[in-house]
This record gives structure tokens, sequence and C-alpha cells, in this order.
């Protein structure tokens, strides 16, 4: 057999390049695997609110704070229940005089993975009174989301 410099060497590169090219890609790999994200507790307190200036806590109407956007939101979930009985749901907080009610008009759809139904909306209370239409489809998670709403005139 000879074993000559030529192939040696020839047969060796190629292995060598193949070994560094891993080498550095492993290397690589390994740094980047150490990195890592820890999240760590907010300085601002829950109290904070981090919004911009202005902005209503209710898609439906400016003059609802968030305490009534919470009660509204909740009425609305019972009126438009597909398994509710399709009736008028009242709600009101106190604190701020702010009430309405929501009335489901016709029957549940589906939706893109949701199911949603129009309503009619009264909000009155402290404000002037507001009637609106709207749809609002829910999720799988359960949540409602208002969306389309305008301004409705009683007949």
């Amino acid at each position: 057999m000879r074993f000559g410099r030529t192939n040696s060497t020839r047969c060796y590169r190629p292995a060598a390049a193949f070994a560094s090219r891993c080498l550095a890609v492993g290397v690589a790999g390994f740094s980047a695997a150490c990195s890592a994200v820890i999240p760590l507790p907010s300085l601002i307190s829950g109290d904070d609110v981090t919004s911009s200036i202005g902005a209503s806590p209710s898609p439906l109407s400016s003059s609802l704070d968030a305490e009534d956007w919470r009660r509204a939101r909740a009425a609305l979930g019972v009126a438009l229940d597909p398994q509710g009985n399709g009736a008028a749901v009242v709600w009101d907080n106190p604190k701020s005089g702010a009430k309405g009610s929501f009335t489901p008009v016709g029957q549940a759809r589906p939706s893109d993975d949701k199911i949603c139904r129009a309503f009619l909306a009264d909000i009155g209370g402290a404000a002037p009174g507001q009637n609106l239409q709207g749809v609002a489809c829910r999720d799988k998670s359960g949540e409602w989301a208002v969306g389309d709403v305008k301004p409705w005139k009683k007949i």
C-alpha cells in the first residue's frame, strides 16, 4: 500500500472542515440555548393604568367607566347566551348612576369559530341616554367581543 501525503491530506481536510463547522454550530447553538428570559414582577402597582389618555374601557360608550363596563359586560353575556330565553337583561351601577339594558335580536349564528348574535343596547343614567345596535361574538374562551356598534333609532 502506498500512503502518500497527497491522499491523506485530501481525506483529512474535508473531515477536519466538517468537524470544525459542526463544532462552531454546536457552540453557537449551546450559547443560544443558555440564554433565557426571566420575567420580573412589575414595579408598578395593579392600580396604575398605562393606557392612552381618554381611552374608554367600553366599546359601547365613552360615558361608561371600567366598573360600568364590567357590569354591562356581564349583563350582555347573559342576554346573548344562545341557551337563554331571549329576554332583555338590565344592569346598573349605583355608585356612578349608569344603567342600561341589552336585548338580543334574532338567533345566535356561527361565524369563524365563534358564536355571534345581534343586540340592542339602551344606555342611560348620569350621561344622556343612548340607543345602540351591534353584534357581539363569543370565542372559545367564553368572552363576548363587541363589534359593529352604531346608533339605533327607536320607531
